[in-house]
């Protein structure tokens, strides 16, 4: 049926020309359902006018049917009659009316199969919208996981460059240990040609009792005191 396949491009077509393009998975899966609802309206309004069709042919379908009856039962009251001719005429009337019943089943037949293949499409559509619904809290709940993991990422590889600061910190400190250290060494050799004698004399001259003058100047005194 045409509007069945019609209906089944437009919605694969609408789906694929946004997986073509998708470039954020929460926009991609509203605009599907948007699409998908505004089909849904379409199919609805398509399966009720169907619906409709059906109904129709049902009911002239069954319109013939009580006539064929009818006509059945005229005959059979001219045949009561002894009226032979007018039984004749009501029962090429019911051969008329049963080749247009033949025809009238075969409308409806089409009309019925039509309507049940779109209330099927109606019905599949209709889960089809609901499950995408829930796929889309579930994408939109993804998202935000993959947006925090992605903040974290950021600020993982903030944290590694402190840790490159850091090491480069660590290195200019292991330089300037380096360079005390050879230093102190540099002040350990400076000092080892000193001779440690002129230390102890230097000690000795400057120590109480060693100085001459006050010696000399004590003896005087002694001596005047006739000591």
């Amino acid at each position: 049926m045409g509007i069945l396949t019609r209906f089944k491009d437009i919605m694969s077509s609408n789906i694929n020309a946004l997986l073509d393009k998708a470039e954020d998975p929460e926009k991609m899966i509203d605009q599907c359902l948007r699409n998908l609802n505004s089909d849904l309206g379409k199919v609805k309004s398509e399966t009720a006018a169907i619906m409709a069709d059906e109904q129709r042919a049902k009911r002239k379908l069954d319109e013939c049917k009580d006539e064929i009856t009818k006509i059945q039962n005229y005959a059979a009251k001219a045949v009561s009659a002894g009226n032979d001719s007018d039984a004749r005429l009501f029962l090429e009337k019911k051969q008329t009316l049963v080749a247009k019943q033949a025809e009238l089943q075969q409308i409806y037949d089409a009309a019925h199969a039509n309507s049940e293949n779109m209330r099927a499409m109606n019905d599949k559509l209709v889960k089809d919208i609901s499950k995408l619904e829930e796929k889309r809290h579930s994408i939109k709940a993804k998202m935000n996981i993959a947006r925090t993991q992605e903040h974290i990422n950021e600020m993982v590889s903030s944290s590694n460059g402190a840790n490159s600061s850091i090491s480069a910190f660590e290195r200019m400190e292991e330089k300037a240990d380096q360079m005390l250290d050879k230093a102190n060494a540099m002040a350990q050799l400076n000092n080892a040609g000193h001779d440690e004698i002129d230390d102890l004399k230097a000690k000795y001259d400057s120590a109480p009792g060693t100085n001459s003058d006050i010696e000399d100047e004590l003896a005087a005194l002694k001596a005047s005191l006739g000591k």
